[in-house]
């Protein structure tokens, strides 16, 4: 379908965490392991205390435990599109500071679950080039589109993203993949427009 258009121009960048796999129920899970019998029971935001942030800390730098992140649907739903419409894909995810281990961790569950995308492990989304930007976490959202004014944004539905709102981004919440193609091939069909223009 894009064979007007070089690839390199239909980048497409996709987030891992939240977005490709389960971060968050992997965390979770690992944090009731650490829970003291006094504690109370998780909830579905984690807290961001101190201590909090310190188990989190140990978690992430067990060795092994990025590469056994599960599968997240609702990326791979989108991932099925953006192959389907040719996209280039690149998996664009942060690097955690307290965890240097996850930045070759990541890599290598890249390879193993999206072996046709580029990886960037990146500080600061904001500062990568793409066309279209899936990523569930608004603040990094809000960041890429300062950079990227008409690029779009299509963002998995997560606890931490309801109620959130951009002229450029579409919500998947697993019920609306028609929306998010339809909104892709606008993006293409500017592309290619661009491309004849030239």
């Amino acid at each position: 379908m894009a064979e007007t258009v070089k690839r390199s121009e239909l980048v497409a960048l996709v987030d891992m965490d939240g977005t490709l796999c389960d971060y968050q129920g992997a965390m979770l899970r690992d944090l009731e392991r650490l829970r003291g019998p006094s504690e109370p029971p998780l909830g579905a935001e984690l807290d961001d205390t101190p201590w909090m942030r310190a188990r989190q800390d140990l978690i992430r730098s067990q060795p092994g435990w990025w590469t056994r992140l599960e599968r997240w649907q609702a990326g791979f739903d989108v991932l099925a599109e953006l192959r389907a419409l040719e996209f280039e894909l690149h998996v664009l995810t942060k690097g955690p500071i307290h965890s240097t281990n996850a930045w070759a961790e990541k890599l290598q569950w890249c390879q193993q679950h999206v072996p046709d995308a580029r990886v960037t492990v990146t500080m600061d989304k904001g500062l990568v080039y793409g066309k279209v930007l899936v990523d569930d976490w608004p603040e990094y959202i809000l960041r890429w589109l300062t950079w990227r004014p008409r690029g779009l944004v299509i963002v998995p539905a997560q606890p931490w993203n309801e109620g959130f709102s951009h002229p450029n981004a579409v919500r998947y919440d697993g019920t609306n993949l028609s929306q998010v193609r339809v909104r892709l091939e606008a993006v293409l069909a500017a592309a290619r427009a661009a491309s004849r223009a030239e």
